[in-house]
């Protein structure tokens, strides 16, 4: 098995999972421990109905598994938005996030190799996808493409969920003023190096997503993260504005050359199409109006931790004790022993 000097931080959203909690992070501990010189193991916890958070903090208690960070949320927010959660507070080098239910941790060791030759980003996409409904499918395949229409970027192809990001990625998104929105997409837009992977491996769950929230997320997505929407808008407005501007002129041009025009075609024609150009016109200002403004617009925070709580045993807090007593000469057996620390 590789192994890699490195602090990883692994992370993971979870929700209403309670049953499934303690093999969820007790196979990822014993997969991750030989494979790094350390570790952490950050649970979002999405608002959980259930005794999710009981059950997550018996698992940080006394006798239970080491390196755990636990955040739990007071109401349930996008996937997104709660992966956010755990990569600001993340203290590794590299950051993966994973789903424990459709992701395969064991794929990890590539994608750290990958991260090891140079790559700041490391994307894996799994061929075997969770089924979903056919308007659910349907409408991501829409949204992907207006996604990659608009910013040049295939989401589901070139930045899947399942990711590894150096500390450095992390650090460029905080920069932005909404990188709980902008982290889907900048790894894969913001000039770093990447690698995008692909493995194969049957999803543990098949969990079925709501296509409302779906949308609502693809759409805030969409708007949040390219201007181009709006700017599509804008431009729409100034082409409506000199459609009617040369309406005009034809009119006045049909009024000056062409004797036999019904009565009152002239006038209205001029009414509509001037009272079409100022409302063109008045759409082009608004529209700028309100790209500057979300532009320059910082909104507050989207989610509140509501508990935080620490593994009572933290085994690089452990490595950091450590007394090693040095080889003397026997005329110096007395001489006490040296203590690193």
């Amino acid at each position: 098995m590789p192994y890699f000097p490195v602090f990883i931080s692994v992370l993971f959203v979870v929700r209403n999972e309670a049953a499934q909690y303690e093999k969820i992070l007790s196979e990822a501990s014993a997969a991750i421990a030989p494979l790094v010189s350390d570790y952490e193991l950050i649970v979002v916890d999405n608002a959980s109905t259930d005794d999710s958070v009981q059950t997550l903090k018996s698992l940080s208690g006394e006798g239970g598994l080491p390196n755990l960070q636990i955040y739990a949320l007071t109401k349930e927010v996008d996937t997104d938005t709660a992966a956010w959660v755990g990569l600001e507070n993340a203290l590794g080098d590299f950051v993966a996030v994973v789903d424990p239910f459709v992701d395969d941790i064991a794929f990890l060791p590539e994608m750290l190799d990958k991260a090891a030759s140079g790559a700041d980003v490391v994307f894996a996409t799994n061929k075997q996808k969770p089924a979903q409904g056919l308007l659910y499918r349907g409408a991501f395949g829409v949204f992907n493409g207006l996604f990659r229409w608009f910013s040049g970027v295939d989401l589901a192809r070139e930045a899947p969920q399942y990711r590894l990001l150096s500390k450095r990625v992390i650090n460029f998104i905080l920069q932005h003023r909404q990188p709980a929105l902008t982290y889907r997409h900048l790894p894969a837009t913001g000039g770093f190096a990447r690698a995008n992977l692909a493995y194969s491996a049957a999803p543990r769950q098949a969990p079925r997503k709501r296509l409302g929230n779906s949308i609502d997320r693809g759409m805030r997505l969409l708007v949040s993260t390219t201007r181009a929407p709006m700017r599509l808008v804008t431009v729409l407005s100034l082409f409506g504005a000199v459609a009617n501007l040369l309406y005009s002129a034809y009119v006045v041009v049909i009024w000056l050359f062409k004797p036999d025009v019904a009565p009152g075609w002239i006038s209205l024609s001029l009414q509509q199409s001037g009272m079409f150009f100022l409302i063109s016109l008045v759409l082009l200002v608004l529209g700028e109006y309100i790209l500057d403004m979300a532009t320059a617009s910082n909104e507050g925070p989207l989610y509140h931790v509501g508990q935080e709580f620490t593994s009572a045993r933290m085994t690089r807090n452990e490595k950091l004790n450590i007394e090693v007593v040095a080889s003397v000469p026997s005329e110096n057996r007395t001489a006490k022993p040296q203590q690193i620390t």
